[in-house]
């Protein structure tokens, strides 16, 4: 399950990092298991292994969490398991409503408590007004999320969390070269079908720079966390 932040708030979340991705964590988390303990769809505790990516494959800012979900949870009595129907565990179009809601109460609660800094292009967003203003298309627009069941069993699960846990902005296997152009690497396009995804991008070597620099969390911030069961 993938849950991301549309573009107008992921502005606000590079300029607050601690809070606002925590906030990402914390809605996230709560919408699964809100929507799962909900005896109109699963009706059961589940748990959620979630680990934060800020970065695109063009290593541009892209703030998103990537939760691994067992396909069921325990009952409220705590007596059995209850699993889910087959390659569905809940409704993506309810989560991503309630994850809006959720989202945004939460993040206009952080800028009523003086919790958030603008800077820069988003300055004018310290004033009041102006943010409720930027945020008005957001309550309109469809936050999507990702949900889908893993094409493998359980071995293809823990080699999927092995590669994404620890993983940086980009790995050395997408670096081509680094002469006077700049540093050439590959990234996916995920705009086009199929092979053509898979291009070639060069950076001047600041820009390159610049870009990784954006992913840099906030000293002592924790990327990986536990809900529900598995809390």
């Amino acid at each position: 399950v993938v849950f991301t932040l549309p573009a107008e708030v992921a502005d606000i979340a590079f300029h607050n990092k601690a809070a606002v991705y925590d906030l990402l964590f914390r809605a996230a988390s709560e919408t699964m298991l809100t929507i799962a303990a909900d005896p109109k769809h699963l009706g059961a505790r589940i748990g959620i292994t979630a680990v934060l990516h800020t970065w695109g494959s063009a290593m541009t800012h892209h703030a998103h969490v990537h939760m691994i979900v067992p396909g069921g949870g325990i009952s409220p009595d705590g007596s059995r398991w209850i699993s889910s129907r087959p390659a569905f565990l809940l409704p993506v179009r309810m989560l991503g409503k309630l994850f809006r809601r959720l989202f945004l109460s939460r993040l206009v609660a952080l800028h009523d408590a003086g919790r958030l800094a603008f800077f820069g292009a988003i300055a004018h967003l310290a004033e009041w007004q102006a943010f409720l203003r930027h945020l008005s298309p957001v309550r309109k627009k469809r936050w999507v999320v990702y949900a889908k069941a893993p094409f493998a069993g359980p071995e293809a699960v823990l080699a999927y969390l092995s590669r994404y846990t620890h993983r940086v902005a980009i790995s050395n296997s997408r670096l081509i070269r680094f002469d006077e152009t700049g540093v050439t690497f590959r990234y996916k396009d995920y705009r086009r079908p199929g092979a053509d995804r898979q291009q070639v991008m060069t950076l001047a070597e600041d820009e390159f720079i610049r870009r990784f620099l954006l992913h840099i969390l906030p000293r002592g911030f924790h990327r990986i966390r536990h809900y529900g069961l598995l809390a």
